[in-house]
């Protein structure tokens, strides 16, 4: 999406999708992806041209044993590491790409974790030992659970410096709100990239 020549940071959002893996493609209209184009020009405005930002497409919708979100974004994060070699990233998922973020987030070079009412199992665990991460959830969410979020956070917080902020009145597709949501999410990634510059 954006791409300064020598960029403090990297910036890589992650769109949610369906729960299951139905090996659906997935389309660049499709209202996951879309929802994150207001995301990711709050991040290129807050990072005032210093950040390159990107928006992954996933290869399928879905979630299952042999292809998940998280091997789409490392393997965005190889290409895009090899473009900016010495630019740390910063990951920033929505839903499912939320919960990409946070299993992805133990790559080398990821400074920074943003899940925005991330789709969780308690038991979802990475090292993210060395990195600042950021989940907020929309407390009135009826497909992600809050919950759910919260037991992630606490496990989480045990090697990484982790917040939970949560969103009174938030639902699911981050419609109402949706400032807030991009707000945080922006303020969040540049101010840890750009400390790290």
């Amino acid at each position: 999406m954006r791409e300064p020549t020598a960029p403090s940071g990297v910036v890589l959002v992650l769109h949610g999708g369906a729960a299951r893996g139905d090996r659906a493609m997935v389309s660049p209209t499709q209202l996951s992806v879309v929802r994150l184009i207001p995301t990711a020009r709050a991040v290129a405005r807050v990072g005032r041209g210093q950040l390159a930002v990107y928006r992954l497409l996933n290869r399928y919708r879905g979630w299952d044993s042999e292809h998940t979100p998280v091997d789409d974004a490392r393997w965005a994060m190889a290409v895009l590491g090899e473009r900016f070699p010495d630019a740390p990233f910063g990951l920033i998922g929505h839903s499912l790409g939320g919960r990409a973020a946070l299993l992805a987030g133990d790559q080398p070079g990821v400074r920074s974790v943003v899940a925005l009412n991330p789709w969780v199992y308690p038991t979802d665990i990475a090292d993210l030992s060395g990195r600042r991460v950021l989940v907020v959830h929309g407390l009135e969410d009826r497909i992600a659970s809050p919950d759910r979020a919260r037991a992630v956070v606490h496990n989480l917080a045990r090697t990484a410096d982790v917040e939970f902020v949560p969103i009174p009145e938030g639902k699911h597709g981050m419609v109402r709100h949706g400032r807030e949501f991009d707000r945080r999410a922006a303020e969040f990634t540049a101010a840890v990239l750009h400390d790290l510059a």
